[in-house]
């Protein structure tokens, strides 16, 4: 093995929380994804920030890879040790350390899930609004700047990480942002670790913002004859300042995988699924305007959930978008990808991607995070077939390059990680530079999840 060196310190220090066998490995090659197995030399399964430091120092003298790992949820392969080295899986730092009622924050490690973390806040009467659909881990959501269905309302993780505590390339442990809802001090560390997707430092804990629960809830589908009239809609929608908690876009093609796992009996037209968070009288009126402005674009079939359970069963199908795709055409694999466009540009952009998959003949279903201008392409393909291959990612370059010359983004959320590289350049030009300095100055060995973010180049 090329890194025996770096296994052996680890496994002195770690003992059979140090693991190589195939079984291990094998768990940590795999992604939700189109990407082949990445198999790692070995699997770290650290418990404190302390340990980490040391696995950090021993990879960094030995000039080993390391790749965070926890939920595995990401779609850009982001946690895979395309390098091999070793992973580093978080999942048993995963406790909430302090929460901070008054001030509205908690302390947690980076293994805790998202879903865990409300459960252990629901007596509070405070949760943590971040919800990409997946039940991601707060410290992959942190490395990816994760967003979701509530960002409308609620905002990233940008937005929604106070403070964060981190092992550097040198194993160093630094601390960076504070509890204070601002600050005027120095270089913003904590927003260039959050997003930096594992290439700069690997997060130890974070101190996230919370919100109260909502006094009052309520859910609702409803749907339109083209998909150029749901986005309309949105635009109008979020133009008019409605607080929306969550508007989700899902094309016909997405209702019939819908359909086809879930026996939803949905119609095989656009949906919007929507949300509503506040007192009973804001709800309601929240609920009326929006219908309001629906009507103008002629939608039909309203249905209302406002139980929990009815609730949960319909964000829980619009997360399950993922493994609904897969049942549109079996046995092949899902190539997922996003793009962010300004608000005004997203009927444009929306009705565009799916003329042009229609065109080329893609089993493709599109949903949105629409009221931020957010939405992905679920493409089916064989991995194998390399001009069926070909074929998808001229739609994803097609794609990228029309959210850029929309004044767009080439992921609002998925982030760069292995598959979308080839654009940095495209869409940031010299600034690239400055990223590959940083890079260089807070990883001068390129040990830290080498790779992903920045393409092939000067590290």
């Amino acid at each position: 093995m090329p890194h025996d060196a770096a296994i052996s310190a680890l496994r002195t220090l770690l003992g059979d929380r140090l693991a190589t066998s195939d079984s291990h490995l094998d768990q940590h090659a795999q992604n939700e994804a189109y990407y082949a197995q990445a198999l790692p030399d070995a699997v770290a399964y650290p418990e404190t920030t302390a340990e980490v430091a040391e696995i950090v120092r021993i990879c960094n003298t030995h000039d080993c890879p390391i790749t965070a790992f926890a939920a595995a949820s990401s779609l850009e392969g982001q946690h895979l040790a395309i390098h091999g080295g070793i992973s580093l899986d978080m999942n048993r730092m995963n406790q909430v350390l302090a929460i901070n009622a008054e001030d509205l924050n908690c302390v947690v490690q980076p293994g805790i899930t998202r879903e865990a973390l409300n459960t252990d806040l629901r007596a509070t009467g405070l949760f943590f609004p971040i919800d990409p659909g997946a039940n991601a881990s707060i410290g992959g959501m942190a490395a990816t700047r994760a967003s979701g269905t509530t960002a409308v309302r609620y905002g990233t993780m940008r937005e929604n990480v106070l403070a964060l505590e981190a092992v550097m390339a040198d194993g160093s442990i630094i601390r960076t942002g504070s509890q204070a809802r601002k600050s005027a001090t120095g270089y913003d560390l904590t927003h260039l670790l959050v997003g930096s997707e594992g290439t700069l430092g690997i997060l130890t804990e974070v101190t996230l913002r919370l919100q109260g629960q909502p006094e009052a809830v309520r859910a609702a589908t409803c749907r339109f004859d083209s998909i150029e009239d749901a986005v309309n809609c949105v635009i109008v929608t979020i133009q008019s300042g409605i607080p929306m908690a969550r508007i989700e876009l899902v094309d016909e093609m997405m209702v019939r995988g819908f359909n086809l796992q879930a026996n939803a009996g949905l119609p095989e037209k656009p949906h919007l699924f929507l949300e509503f968070h506040g007192s009973p009288a804001a709800v309601t009126e929240q609920a009326a305007n929006f219908a309001e402005i629906a009507e103008d674009f002629g939608v039909t079939g309203f249905v209302h959930a406002e139980k929990p359970e009815d609730r949960n069963r319909l964000w829980a199908m619009r997360h399950g978008a993922h493994y609904a795709t897969q049942a549109l055409e079996p046995g092949k694999r899902t190539l997922s990808t996003d793009v962010c466009v300004p608000i005004s540009k997203l009927a444009e952009a929306v009705t565009s991607a799916q003329q042009k998959s229609r065109a080329l003949g893609l089993t493709c279903s599109i949903v949105g995070h629409v009221g931020d201008g957010n939405f992905h392409c679920g493409v089916r393909v064989d991995p194998d077939d390399p001009q069926a291959l070909k074929i998808v990612k001229g739609f994803v370059n097609d794609l990228n390059d029309m959210a850029l010359a929309l004044g767009g983004t080439v992921s609002g959320e998925h982030g760069i990680g292995i598959g979308k590289q080839a654009y940095m350049a495209r869409e940031h030009g010299p600034a690239l530079a400055f990223m590959r300095a940083i890079k260089t100055a807070y990883d001068p060995k390129n040990i830290l999840n080498p790779g992903k973010l920045l393409p092939p180049g000067n590290m």
